[in-house]
């Protein structure tokens, strides 16, 4: 067996599902490129990586993005033949890692790739005018070779039903979900709750939107703690007011400490999943987050959080006002009860049973 994931340069959601796979199976591991630092101290550090000819790029963590074009060529040239089973952890081109008649190929899809779909307009409008026309050709390409590549895989497993939506859409095939799984025992549930809101992920505003967030507690004049750091840290920082305090990334122990005493953990993006929605109910703090996507399966209206319709800074803030009034409400032990739904051992269980029966299914029960 051989595990393919994407790249390897900070130990987030999709990182998270891929140390759980590896610890099932200890199975050599493909991906273009990898900073070790983002993997120190996981199950992921004595792992046998290989890499792509894009691992030789100087720089290669921050600048990736730039060669965007060159994924289909660095992902097409590992050489898996010798492996029968090819598990691929993919939100971008993993999937479309080649393979023979003869070999199973299983593909954990936390989403089709976004700059080539549903964020396509959006990472457009940021970009300046002389990448415009360059990336939207790009785009044409990729989504021509993703459709067709994604003919490579056996079976999709989905992260949750709004990424198996998608690729039905998108690729015209059925998955089966199979949820991330959350480290819920490492999440301490606690009663007491301080005066602070918290914003928890990348500083992106193309995706995650923590310019709204920044936006609406600057409005409001309330306590916000941001965890996190991206490319729009410099111009959020800048333009928050003293009520709004930047840690940058933290360890699992800091995030712990802040998530566990925080009024709410607020969620402004459209996720695939969003594991942080589960790790923060897991400490029994609710969740106010955008109406839609894979919030709406992890987060039970009014008895676990709260949705806001709009990704609008006036939209959160009238869902944290509207909050406020009923928070006294929210029982934090039936937070945490929902929370455990989406444990990593519920997903071992399940993806090493549909592994084995997709394996049976393939080869025969005599292989």
């Amino acid at each position: 067996m051989v595990i393919v994931h994407d790249w390897l340069t900070k130990f987030a959601g999709a990182e998270k599902v891929l140390e759980e796979i590896y610890d099932l199976y200890k199975s050599p591991i493909y991906t273009m490129f990898c900073d070790k630092q983002s993997i120190h101290n996981t199950k992921l550090e004595d792992a046998d990586i290989e890499t792509s000819f894009l691992q030789k790029i100087p720089n290669i963590k921050k600048s990736y993005k730039n060669f965007f074009p060159f994924y289909p060529l660095a992902v097409n040239g590992f050489d898996t033949k010798d492996y029968k089973v090819i598990i691929s952890s993919s939100h971008a081109v993993a999937k479309g890692i080649k393979k023979n008649k003869d070999q199973l190929h299983i593909c954990y899809c936390h989403t089709p790739f976004r700059y080539v779909w549903d964020l396509y307009k959006d990472y457009k409008k940021e970009l300046p005018e002389f990448k415009k026309m360059p990336f939207a050709l790009t785009v044409k390409y990729m989504r021509h070779w993703d459709v067709e590549n994604s003919k490579n895989v056996d079976y999709f497993i989905a992260s949750s039903n709004f990424v198996a939506e998608r690729i039905k859409r998108i690729y015209q095939t059925d998955s089966t979900v199979i949820y991330p799984p959350v480290d819920t025992e490492k999440f301490e549930l606690d009663t007491q709750k301080e005066d602070y809101y918290i914003f928890i992920g990348r500083l992106a505003n193309t995706y995650k939107k923590p310019n709204i967030v920044i936006e609406s507690f600057n409005a409001m004049g309330k306590k916000l703690i941001v965890i996190g750091d991206g490319e729009d840290r410099k111009s959020l920082q800048n333009k928050a007011k003293g009520n709004i305090e930047f840690l940058g990334w933290q360890n699992q122990a800091v995030i712990n400490k802040y998530l566990k005493r925080a009024r709410a953990l607020i969620f402004p993006s459209l996720d695939d999943f969003g594991i942080v929605c589960v790790e923060a109910q897991a400490c029994g703090t609710p969740v106010i987050a955008f109406n839609e996507g894979g919030a709406l399966e992890t987060v039970i209206d009014k008895k676990t959080g709260i949705f806001f319709k709009e990704q609008t800074a006036s939209s959160l803030t009238e869902a944290i006002e509207g909050f406020e009034q009923i928070e006294n409400s929210f029982d934090p032990y039936d937070i945490r009860k929902n929370a455990e739904r989406f444990s990593k051992k519920r997903f071992k269980r399940e993806f090493k049973a549909f592994v084995t029966k997709k394996t049976i299914d393939f080869f025969g029960k005599n292989e």
